[in-house]
């Protein structure tokens, strides 16, 4: 089986920082294509951060320049530096193979002003 387990969300202040984790098991996290997806209340689920085998990364331009995605190979995780965070960014955020059709389970990010 293929499971993704994410941790590190929680409630911070604008402009404070978090670091999301996402640990793979028993799936072909080394190879994989990788991303972190949001979903906001009364919104679409969408594509945050994405980043391939070969180490591409790409990011919604609304996070751009704000959070960072990184993965570690030999811990099977990925990871989403969170910086500079806006009300805004309050969502529950899920991690993604993206060739498997499994999610996480989410962890709650919430923002306050």
């Amino acid at each position: 089986q293929v499971r993704l387990v994410e941790s590190g969300g929680g409630l911070v202040q604008a402009g404070g920082s978090l670091r999301l984790s996402c640990t793979a098991s028993g799936s072909i996290f080394s190879i994989n294509t990788m991303g972190w997806y949001r979903q906001a209340p009364g919104k679409q689920r969408e594509l945050v951060a994405q980043i391939t085998r070969v180490g591409i990364t790409n990011y919604a331009d609304s996070v751009k320049g704000r959070f960072t995605i990184s993965r570690d190979i030999a811990k099977n995780t990925v990871y989403l530096q969170m910086n500079s965070l806006k009300p805004e960014d309050t969502a529950v955020y899920y991690c993604k193979d993206q060739s498997s059709p499994l999610w996480g389970q989410g962890t709650q990010v919430t923002v306050s002003s």
